[in-house]
């Protein structure tokens, strides 16, 4: 529910800045399906519900990194509205980036708020007007300081090769190792692993 909650508010604030700027009429909103994120996509679902007529909703594909030009595409729909002045993307997935430049050559007055992009995250901020993401390095500190707390003796993190590919995460991957052998929690892998693949 939390989670739902912050989607909503996350929403509601880029309806609220989007308007504020552009008298909008409309708001295009890209999430993903209920596979990917039942949060985020249920969160747009309130705001249709909560704005009827204003909101424009379309879906990145689930296959996002073999289908950019999927993503790049659903983008461009919306932006053919002409009422669209402003456009939320959540999650920001590759493509995005690709997507903003194209909509900029046609419409330059588009507002772009970037919600957890998995793009570069200076790349990122150069394209979107707002970008909202978690501080993930400081999550890697934070995460093993909790668990720590609880009385954790062991610590694993479980990832795959496209969340190690992100700067941030595996940023915050190694900050865990270091976080974890400060800790006293040294030693072999079958003790500390800090990191396990696992297949997309």
């Amino acid at each position: 529910m939390r989670k739902v909650f912050a989607c909503l508010l996350i929403l509601a604030l880029s309806l609220t800045v989007a308007s504020a700027a552009f008298a909008v009429t409309k708001v295009g909103v890209m999430t993903g399906t209920t596979s990917q994120g039942e949060e985020e996509y249920q969160a747009a679902q309130e705001m249709i519900r909560k704005y009827p007529g204003r909101i424009i909703h379309v879906t990145y594909p689930d296959k996002f990194m073999d289908e950019q030009e999927t993503t790049i595409q659903q983008i461009l729909s919306m932006a053919a509205d002409p009422d669209v002045k402003a456009i939320a993307l959540v999650q920001g997935v590759p493509g995005t980036a690709a997507a903003i430049d194209k909509v900029k050559e046609i419409r330059p007055d588009m507002f772009f708020i970037n919600i957890v992009p998995h793009e570069d995250p200076m790349l990122s901020a150069q394209k979107a007007d707002l970008v909202l993401e978690t501080d993930n390095p400081k999550r890697g500190v934070t995460i093993v300081e909790l668990a720590h707390r609880m009385g954790a003796k062991t610590f694993v993190h479980i990832s795959f090769p496209r969340h190690m590919s992100y700067p941030l995460l595996s940023e915050r991957r190694d900050i865990m190792k270091a976080e974890c052998e400060n800790a006293g929690w040294s030693g072999s892998s079958s003790t500390l692993p800090t990191r396990q693949a696992m297949p997309e």
